[in-house]
């Protein structure tokens, strides 16, 4: 306080604070400013009586307004849910051939599906389908299992190989290797027949001497010619889609030690409407017979 001066030009005292020879001037500051400080503090405190604001120990202060915005999103969902029950009712009691028919059932599917993919199937598919080793990619027009509409609620329904549904799609291709069914060998010969039918790099005399191999061993689910049986979930071996890889390494270890994908059944998790809003989405994406 000691230092504080008048300075000579502006006639206003300093604070009392130096820094190489520049001396602060004590300026008030502008009344419109403090009146609008002291306004957010009045502001605040308001706020604070009348929202929910200030944070206890398990808990908060619920405000004298009485808003939660816990309840106003309740209440937001309640008016949407409400807004849509109607076409959720046709869903549920329509089959869901008739819902691709009907344009504005087919529109509100899609929409609702595409919002459901997101949540329970995007993990193991991919955010637009198109899969990754071990799950199928959903845009083309290969399915192990069919891809129409109904075959495509099937399989969403009831899964594949889910031990919980009895209606579930279920098949095994035989560990022809670890089950000591074919040698080494002979799984090598067999692969490499495989991939002269994918139009795949192969090894020609192998190919050959593996053509029996695989008509005594595969031909009763995949076709003589490898083109692959759906009623059995068995792929076709002749297109370039490969769910496990298209090497022939990758094909003789499928053979001599197979993977077998599970998929769980949504039909009890996620209800019918749901589950055929998901099936008519998946249909819609461009792979759907």
């Amino acid at each position: 306080m000691s230092a504080r001066q008048k300075d000579e030009i502006s006639g206003v005292e300093t604070t009392g604070h130096e820094w190489d020879g520049i001396k602060e001037l004590d300026n008030p500051l502008p009344r419109w400013w403090l009146w609008v400080f002291y306004a957010t503090i009045v502001w605040a405190i308001g706020y604070c009586i009348y929202y929910p604001a200030v944070p206890l120990i398990s808990s908060n202060t619920e405000g004298v307004g009485g808003y939660s915005s816990r309840a106003e999103l309740h209440q937001e969902i309640a008016a949407v849910e409400e807004g849509r029950a109607d076409l959720l009712a046709q869903i549920e009691a329509t089959n869901v051939e008739d819902i691709v028919k009907n344009d504005s059932l087919h529109r509100f599917a899609v929409s609702g599906g595409a919002s459901a993919f997101k949540v329970y199937c995007s993990q193991c598919h991919g955010s637009g389908a198109a899969g990754s080793p071990g799950y199928p990619n959903l845009n083309d027009d290969v399915w192990l299992w069919g891809g129409t509409v109904e075959a495509i609620h099937q399989t969403i329904a009831h899964g594949i190989r889910y031990a919980g549904d009895e209606d579930t799609r279920f098949s095994e291709m035989p560990a022809f290797g670890r089950d000591g069914i074919l040698s080494a060998s002979e799984i090598r010969a067999t692969a490499n027949f495989v991939g002269k039918l994918g139009n795949l790099e192969h090894d020609a005399a192998l190919a050959e001497a593996g053509e029996t191999l695989y008509a005594d061993n595969c031909a009763s689910c995949h076709g003589e010619a490898g083109k692959g049986m759906r009623d059995l979930g068995a792929p076709n071996l002749t297109d370039a889609i490969w769910l496990y890889g298209g090497t022939i390494e990758e094909i003789a270890t499928q053979i001599g030690a197979p993977k077998h994908g599970v998929m769980p059944a949504w039909g009890e998790r996620l209800g019918d409407a749901t589950v055929k809003q998901l099936s008519v989405f998946v249909h819609s994406l461009g792979g759907g017979e």
